[in-house]
This record gives C-alpha cells, structure tokens and sequence, in this order.
C-alpha cells in the first residue's frame, strides 16, 4: 500500500515568461511539474536495510568470523531501531502548513515561505512557516510552526517591522 499525497501547487510562471528569461529546464515548474517534499517515512526502509545488515553479521559470527563483530551487529541494530521510530509520517503539506499559519496570525498574511524542519531526538518534522503581512511594505513578520503530524500550531512570534531607514542628504 503507497500513501500518495494529492498533488500539489506549484510556483507558477507563463511558459513565454520562462522562455524570455531562459529559465533552465530543471528549475522551470511547467517542465518538471510541482515539486513534493519527500515523506520522512522513508527511513523506516532504511531502519530495515539496517537490521539486514546486523543479521547478516550475526550469520557471518555463526560461520566464522571473529566475535568481536557482534559491536557491529549491535551498533546496526541500534541504528535501524532509531531509524524506525524516527520515521514519521508527514501528514501535512506545505502549503496546508502555510494555510494554517495565515490562519494563526493577527494580520492578513501577503508573502511566506515554508521550509521543514526536525525536532527533538526523534526528529519530528516541523513546518516554520515565516509570514509577512500583505500591504506593502510589510509592517508586520513572523514565524509560525506548525507539527508535521497533526496540523497543531506549536509556537507563533509575530513582531512589527520597522520602517526603512531613510538616508540623510549630502
């Protein structure tokens, strides 16, 4: 069973802008489509190459080789269970983390970005999503994390921006 995610928006610009511009292939979104941030689930495969690769030791130290490979079989072992439980499953998307921290703010949010992040030992994926307000120029910014998992906003910081500096005459 695959977890498909639906697909995603991408940052748009009219082929003729890309064209214009010489936009190269592999960072113009019409030839390559959206882009999707891969699911940190992935590493439960790898926790299990892991443990593979610890039984195939131990197999090894049964036929054989010195016993002192058992640190090695161990130590694999000990890297796929981490693997294993660190691998969460990223139930939200990025632009549902951005519909949530426009949601989480006092203003009405212009410009964001979002970019994961992990936290914690077990490296939890975290969305911080940085928001700036929609008049121009922003008068307000901040930063909202969102949980990878199940949507909650775990901390919001908003502050005023201040006003450009204006240079002195000669």
């Amino acid at each position: 069973m695959t977890d498909r995610r639906p697909e995603l928006p991408s940052i748009e610009v009219a082929a003729d802008v890309a064209a214009a511009a010489g936009m190269p292939d592999d960072l113009d979104a019409n030839v390559l489509g959206p882009y999707q941030v891969p699911d940190p689930a992935r590493r439960k495969r790898a926790g299990l190459v892991y443990f593979a690769g610890s039984l195939i030791i131990g197999g090894g130290i049964g036929a054989g080789l010195p016993g002192g490979m058992w640190v090695m079989a161990v130590t694999l072992a000990a890297i796929g269970v981490f693997h294993i439980v660190a691998g969460w499953h990223l139930a939200v998307s990025d632009t549902e983390a951005l519909t949530i921290a426009n949601r989480s703010t006092d203003f009405a949010v212009g410009h964001a970005s979002a970019v994961l992040g992990f936290e914690g030992f077990l490296a939890r994926p975290v969305w911080n999503v940085l928001v700036f307000s929609a008049d121009e120029p922003p008068t307000n910014r901040g930063l909202v994390r969102v949980d990878g998992r199940s949507g909650a906003v775990v901390e919001t910081y908003t502050e005023d921006v201040p006003p450009p500096a204006v240079a002195a005459g000669p």
